[in-house]
């Protein structure tokens, strides 16, 4: 099995071929990130952690006498807000008694086989040979009552760890959420570069790269959709990496709305990412007994640069993301009506058009705007989604017949998140 647990050392080690994530339990109960990198094999890697007592950081009350532990300086695994750590949170919420601070403290764990499954949302996909493990640990904050359960797919052969969090209400009040990110992974050592995909309307995905500093770095969406003016996926690589050499980490976020991943260097050097539902609008209302649930993170290491961490990503979003009706079928040679015909179209115009395409060995005709309604420019008619028998005696059914008549598919544009004023649907 990909995953161990050693309850001696409450060190939980996730495996993959080429990688190692670790993660402890400590004396107060808090969960640490331990080390997340090249395979050591099961072997601890908890020397690496220094306790160091650091002026204006304070300690839990357990560590009152032992200085060194706050949680505003040490690796964890899945911050809130308001119990001392003040680097960017995971968690962020409003008790039922008003309270900002929920404390985390390890509650129990779960290791099976198999993937974990989310409801409702995408997620990497189970493998068909069994190679793949699920960890969740569950987290509580016992005054409160609210728990987090921190799911952890293992994907041995991919090099792919995904991550998610479900948060519970156990209390008898509700409570409030305004930050639910999906994880949170600390790196309290190494120099690195933060690369992210920018973009606008005809330029999206244009990689940016920046070495980071003492500050807090921000790739966020928040139109509603994951865009492309900011990708939701970045990469934190060593400050040399080039495309066949240096370690990198990628963190792709498998959500389509506003999203924001936050990359923080603390007064330490300590690296902070976190990644999710964008915090800025967000209020979700959690009754007693109900449980919201956090997007999936698919996480990646490649020690052999940026080339190694793209092949990681592009064998699982293939055969573990992608449908499998689809992984296989190659793509059909389109032919699309806007750029020849814009508005100004009907039977025979799309027909002459489409017997041009079949000689050319074209596969797919989809007709684009102006089929419906009084859509005969970019004013009106958007939202009536009726076809114009004017333009298109017989409708899309004679029109479809045609098209598969001359050995193509039949596809069809249409916009339903927009409308114009001038339509019968807004009037």
């Amino acid at each position: 099995m990909s995953i161990y647990f050693d309850g001696k050392q409450q060190l939980f080690v996730l495996q993959t071929k080429n990688t190692c994530y670790q993660m402890r339990v400590d004396e107060t109960g808090l969960l640490r990130h331990v080390y997340y990198g090249r395979s050591v094999g099961r072997g601890s890697m908890t020397y690496m952690e220094k306790a160091c007592d650091r002026g204006f950081s304070g300690n839990p009350y357990d560590f009152r006498e032992n200085r060194g532990c706050s949680a505003d300086v040490m690796p964890q695994e899945y911050s809130t807000f308001g119990a001392g750590d003040y680097r960017p949170s995971a968690l962020r919420t409003v008790l039922g008694n008003g309270s900002r601070t929920a404390e985390l403290h390890y509650a129990g764990h779960t290791i099976r086989e198999g993937k974990y499954a989310l409801d409702g949302l995408p997620c990497g996909r189970d493998e068909a040979d069994g190679t793949v493990d699920s960890l969740i640990v569950e987290l509580k904050d016992s005054v409160s009552g609210l728990s987090v359960f921190l799911s952890y797919g293992v994907y041995e052969e991919k090099d792919v760890i995904t991550r998610t969090a479900r948060i519970y209400n156990g209390s008898e009040q509700s409570v409030q959420l305004e930050k639910a990110a999906s994880m949170s992974l600390d790196f309290p050592y190494g120099t690195y570069d933060l690369i992210h995909f920018s973009g606008r309307h005809c330029g999206e995905r244009r990689p940016e790269r920046n070495a980071l500093t003492r500050c807090t770095f921000t790739v966020e969406s928040k139109r509603g959709m994951s865009s492309h003016h900011a990708n939701p996926f970045i990469i934190l690589c060593d400050h040399g990496a080039s495309q066949d050499h240096g370690g990198c980490y990628g963190f792709m976020l498998m959500y389509s709305g506003s999203h924001k991943e936050e990359v923080s260097v603390d007064q330490t050097g300590s690296v902070r990412v976190v990644c999710g539902i964008h915090d800025e609008g967000f209020c979700w209302n959690l009754m007693p007994g109900e449980s919201f649930q956090a997007p999936e993170t698919l996480l990646a290491f490649s020690a052999d640069g940026l080339n190694g961490l793209s092949g990681k990503y592009h064998s699982f979003v293939r055969r573990n993301v992608v449908d499998r009706r689809f992984v296989e079928r190659k793509l059909p040679v389109l032919l699309n009506s806007w750029e020849a015909c814009y508005f100004d179209f009907n039977m025979e115009k799309l027909l002459a058009l489409a017997d041009e395409g079949a000689a050319l060995g074209m596969e797919l005709f989809v007709l684009d705007d102006g089929w419906f309604g009084a859509r005969n420019d970019d004013h009106r008619g958007l939202g009536d989604w009726t076809v114009n028998e004017k333009k298109l005696p017989g409708g899309l059914k004679r029109l479809s017949e045609e098209i598969h008549a001359r050995g193509m598919s039949f596809g069809l544009w249409i916009e339903p998140e927009m409308v114009n004023e001038d339509s019968d649907l807004y009037r």
